[in-house]
C-alpha cells in the first residue's frame, strides 16, 4: 500500500449533509444567475405565450418554474461531477475474507 493510499484510508467519509450542500449550493448560486441572465433579455409572460398559449403564467410563476428547472439542472450536473471525482479507493475496499488486488505491470 502506498502513501497515498494509506492517506485516503486514514481520512473519515464527509457527513451527509456536507455532501448535499456541496451539491446543491453551488446548483442554487447558478440557478439564479442563470434565472437573471435569462430574464434580463426575455419577459416569462412572452416566453408562456410562445411555449404554451393554452396555459396562463404569470411573471412570478414563470421566474419560479425557471428557477427550479435551472437548479435541477445544475443540481444533475454538480452531482455526476461529485459522483467522478470520488476518490476510487473508498469504493474497491477489500472485505476481510477477500483480500485487496492491485495491478502488476508483468503479463
Amino acid at each position: 500500500m502506498n502513501a497515498s493510499n494509506e492517506r485516503q484510508a486514514r481520512i473519515p467519509p464527509r457527513p451527509l449533509i456536507q455532501r448535499i450542500g456541496a451539491i446543491l449550493w453551488p446548483s442554487f448560486f447558478a440557478a439564479g444567475v442563470a434565472t437573471m441572465v435569462l430574464f434580463a433579455f426575455v419577459d416569462p409572460v412572452e416566453l408562456a405565450a410562445i411555449s404554451f398559449p393554452d396555459i396562463t403564467i404569470s411573471r412570478e410563476q414563470g421566474y419560479s418554474i425557471a428557477f427550479f428547472g435551472f437548479w435541477i439542472g445544475f443540481a444533475s450536473a454538480c452531482t455526476t461531477t461529485w459522483l467522478l471525482l470520488r476518490p476510487a479507493g473508498r469504493f474497491h475496499e477489500s472485505t476481510p475474507d477477500q483480500p485487496r488486488t492491485t495491478r502488476s505491470s508483468s503479463p
